[in-house]
C-alpha cells in the first residue's frame, strides 16, 4: 500500500478546519456537534478522529492557525518604510478584521474562543499562545517607534504594547456586536489620542 503523503495528510486536516470554522461561524462552539464537522467535512468519523481527539482540539488548532495571517499583515505594515503611523497600522488591522467578519468569516471564531479559554483549561493555553504571539507583533511596532523617535528611549515597551493590543478585540466586538464603527473612525480617533509620525499625519491624513 503506497504511503499517504504529508502534503495529503495537510490537506485532510485543513479540510476539517474549514469546515469546523464554517460550523462554529455559524452555529458557534457549544452548538456544533461533531456530527455537524463530519456532515460540513464530507469525511466519517474515524478520518477527523484521526487528526482531532475531540471538539475542543479543533477549536486549539482553529485558534493558533486564526492569528497567523494577522500577524503577517500586521508584521508585513511594521517592517515597511516609512514606519506607518498608530492610526496607519490600526486602520489595516480593522480592515482586516472587516473583510473577515461576515456570517462564515473566521474573525467570528475569536470572541467564541476568549469565552471558552475562560471555562477550559487546555483551550485556555491555546488562546493565551496566540494572545502573546500577536503581543510579540506590537512589541516589536513600538520598539520601532523608540528608534525613529516618535516615542523616547526610555519608554516601557511592554506597556506600551499591552495598551494598544486593547484597540484590537475593542474595535471587533463593536463591529461584530454594534456595527456601527468601521476602520475609517477607528483611524480617525487613534490619530487624535496618539498624533506620531511624520509632519502632516494627524489627525485627518492617518
Amino acid at each position: 500500500m503506497p504511503r499517504v503523503s504529508a502534503e495529503h495528510l495537510e490537506r485532510r486536516r485543513q479540510q476539517i478546519l474549514d469546515a469546523a470554522q464554517l460550523c462554529f461561524a455559524r452555529k458557534g462552539f457549544y452548538e456544533t456537534s461533531m456530527q455537524d464537522i463530519f456532515t460540513e467535512s464530507d469525511l466519517s468519523a474515524g478520518a477527523v478522529y484521526r487528526y482531532f481527539k475531540s471538539k475542543n482540539d479543533i477549536i486549539a488548532a482553529l485558534a493558533t492557525e486564526s492569528t497567523v495571517e494577522l500577524r503577517a499583515t500586521m508584521a508585513e505594515a511594521i517592517r515597511s518604510d516609512p514606519l506607518p503611523t498608530p492610526a496607519q497600522l490600526v486602520r489595516v488591522i480593522a480592515e482586516y478584521i472587516v473583510e473577515r467578519s461576515g456570517p462564515d468569516g473566521p474573525v467570528r471564531l475569536a470572541p467564541q474562543a476568549w469565552a471558552l479559554a475562560l471555562v477550559h483549561e487546555e483551550a485556555a493555553e491555546y488562546i493565551k499562545d496566540a494572545v502573546r504571539a500577536m503581543r510579540e507583533r506590537w512589541y516589536e511596532y513600538v520598539e520601532r517607534m523608540v528608534e525613529v523617535g516618535w516615542l523616547p528611549p526610555d519608554t516601557d515597551v511592554h506597556a506600551v504594547a499591552m495598551a494598544l493590543i486593547g484597540l484590537v478585540p475593542g474595535f471587533m466586538l463593536q463591529h461584530l456586536i454594534v456595527s456601527d464603527v468601521d476602520p475609517e473612525a477607528l483611524a480617525r480617533g487613534v490619530a487624535t489620542l496618539l498624533p506620531y509620525g511624520p509632519p502632516g499625519a494627524h489627525p485627518n491624513n492617518a
